[in-house]
């Protein structure tokens, strides 16, 4: 079966001729579907860079990218802008709401500009809404709701036009203890339940141990990976926290 992201030897350079980085060096790997797989590494490491190529907000300077069996480093225009709005999710740390909508408008936003009927919209967005507890705020502005409420509005959202591939980038990074976990309970479900296929950048142990996949990235390499296996999520986070301190990070900020 084919692999929703392929990851095939990709490189990023940054700067001139003269003063070149490498952000990304020769990385490969593969998420396959229904998979929750949680990429870490130190700032600077080239995990936000991938996430953005991934996205299509960057370009990579050689390699390839495929989502779905597409590889998205050759598109462009309204192909690329179409393979945005229909094919992937996003969830940002700073959620991206849009201030002068209500929660249900902003979800039911996704939709509207993929010309989907009125009535399937508020039967979907009803859906998403028992699915992720926000059936109480559907009604509210941002402004009016907790930074717990607004992350999981955007991962509705996200979620709402059933793309191929979620990428969350450090969808934690802004909230509280309890709301942190309550969000990561309900990525957990999406994608044990509704088989959503979830890519998340992140530099919290605590965040990725909820994944059931890790990839490490040093230097724009992969570093180390392992599954979760039959692990429960205490032990699969002190081994996350073993490879972090190999890596050399703050155990501060990993905690």
């Amino acid at each position: 079966m084919e692999p929703i992201l392929k990851i095939d030897k990709i490189e990023k350079y940054y700067g001139s001729r003269s003063s070149l980085t490498k952000a990304i060096d020769n990385l490969s790997f593969t998420v396959e579907k229904k998979e929750f797989v949680a990429i870490m590494g130190a700032s600077g490491s080239g995990k936000t860079t991938l996430l953005n190529c991934i996205s299509t907000i960057d370009r990579v300077t050689s390699g390839h990218i495929y989502v779905g069996g597409v590889d998205i480093t050759k598109l462009k225009g309204s192909a690329l802008n179409q393979f945005r709005r229909e094919e992937l999710g996003f969830i940002f740390q700073d959620f991206n709401l849009l201030d002068t909508l209500t929660a249900y408008e902003n979800i039911a936003l996704a939709l509207s500009i993929q010309n989907i009927k009125a009535a399937d919209i508020d039967a979907r967005i009803k859906k998403v809404a028992e699915e992720l507890d926000i059936k109480n705020v559907l009604n509210k502005y941002p402004y009016q709701m907790s930074g717990g409420q607004k992350q999981r509005v955007a991962s509705a959202r996200a979620i709402i036009t059933n793309p191929k591939l979620i990428l969350a980038d450090e969808p934690t990074g802004a909230l509280d203890s309890k709301s942190s976990k309550m969000l990561l309970e309900r990525l957990n479900h999406l994608n044990d339940a509704l088989d959503a296929t979830i890519l998340m950048v992140t530099h919290d142990a605590f965040t990725a141990s909820y994944a059931k996949r890790v990839i490490f990235i040093k230097d724009g390499k992969i570093f180390n990976e392992f599954e979760r296996g039959n692990d429960s999520r205490k032990e699969f986070f002190d081994k996350i926290i073993d490879v972090v301190t190999l890596l050399g990070g703050d155990l501060n900020d990993a905690l």
